[in-house]
């Protein structure tokens, strides 16, 4: 696993191990940056279940100001850790051990962009999606990594799906606000 580009492009990321890690391949990573590229310069953005933190790091290498990264697992969070100082962004950085769905209901802070790729089969997203309208910047988006096999309504809570596509296995899903033009 490695940062694609920016001002971290190619340096190595430690992953966790075990049967249910799951670290976003490069090709979806792509994917998600290049629907999101030219919004990311100065954005504060949240990786919500952050596992390796590869998501987060990958914006503040493309120009985000500021990334909060979230995880319960105090092992998931120390390899973030690590991850941000290889890559020289502990200052911008802010590391959070905390439950997914406690943060955003406790945070009063709003995101451009907020990563969400939680455990699978636990509905998490489906719960977390009614109030993540209220955590998001004017000009943000929501991007889900998920199941296959989980389907994500067109519209929740003030959001609106303005894209999905499949990759393999899963799926990515990119919410903004009713209302925002494309």
């Amino acid at each position: 696993m490695r940062v694609i580009t920016g001002t971290a492009k190619g340096m190595k990321l430690e992953t966790l191990e075990g049967m249910d890690i799951r670290p976003t391949t490069d090709r979806v990573k792509e994917a998600i940056f290049s629907s999101i590229q030219f919004d990311l310069l100065d954005a504060e953005v949240l990786d919500l279940f952050a596992g390796s933190g590869q998501l987060g790091i990958e914006a503040l290498s493309r120009g985000a100001k500021a990334a909060t990264f979230v995880d319960m697992s105090q092992k998931s969070l120390s390899v973030v850790k690590r991850n941000l100082e290889t890559t020289r962004f502990t200052d911008k950085a802010s590391v959070i051990n905390m439950n997914g769905i406690d943060f955003i209901n406790t945070t009063q802070k709003k995101f451009r962009h907020i990563f969400l790729d939680p455990p699978y089969g636990q509905g998490i997203l489906l719960q977390l999606l009614p109030v993540l309208s209220n955590k998001i910047t004017e000009n943000g988006v929501i991007i889900c990594e998920y199941e296959k096999n989980l389907d994500l309504p067109e519209k929740i809570n003030g959001l609106c799906l303005k894209k999905c596509s499949k990759y393999g296995k899963i799926k990515i899903s990119m919410y903004i606000k009713d209302g925002k033009e494309e």
